[in-house]
C-alpha cells in the first residue's frame, strides 16, 4: 500500500453517480469544491442525523421578505457557514445575495487554497425550493 501522502483522496460526486466502469463517479477536485459548497448552502441545519449543525439556513430565508436586511443576513450566513465547514479548502473573498420576486441567487468569489486562484459561482436553489410567484 502506498504511504499516505501518496494516495489521492476520493471526492465523491454530487449527486452520486456511477462512471462507465461502474463506480462512483469522482469529479475534478475544482468541481467537487463547488459541489460541496452547494451542500452548505442548501442542507438547513438539522436535516443531517450525525451532524444537527450542518448548513446554513439559507433556504429558511428564501420565504422571508425581499428585503436589503435579508439579503444582508444571507449574506453572513453564506460566510460564516462556509468559513465554519469549507474553511480548509478556500477563502471566502465576496459574497453577494440578490432575492427578487421570490428567487434568490448567491455569487460567490472564494479562492481555492490549493491553487490560490480565484474563482467565481453562482448558486440558485432548485426550482422545487423556490418560492413560486404570486
Amino acid at each position: 500500500m502506498p504511504p499516505l501522502r501518496d494516495r489521492r483522496a476520493v471526492e465523491v460526486g454530487f449527486p452520486l453517480a456511477v462512471n462507465s466502469y461502474g463506480r462512483l463517479a469522482d469529479p475534478e477536485y475544482e468541481q467537487h469544491v463547488e459541489q460541496m459548497i452547494e451542500l452548505v448552502l442548501f442542507t438547513a441545519p438539522g436535516e443531517r442525523v450525525n451532524r444537527p449543525d450542518f448548513g446554513c439556513g439559507l433556504l429558511q430565508l428564501i420565504f422571508g421578505p425581499d428585503t436589503e436586511v435579508v439579503a444582508s443576513a444571507t449574506e453572513y450566513l453564506v460566510r460564516g457557514a462556509l468559513q465554519k465547514w469549507l474553511g480548509d479548502v478556500l477563502t471566502v473573498r465576496k459574497v453577494e445575495v440578490e432575492a427578487r420576486a421570490g428567487a434568490l441567487r448567491i455569487h460567490l468569489a472564494y479562492v481555492l487554497l490549493r491553487d490560490q486562484i480565484v474563482r467565481a459561482v453562482t448558486f440558485e436553489p432548485p426550482p422545487s425550493l423556490q418560492r413560486s410567484l404570486p
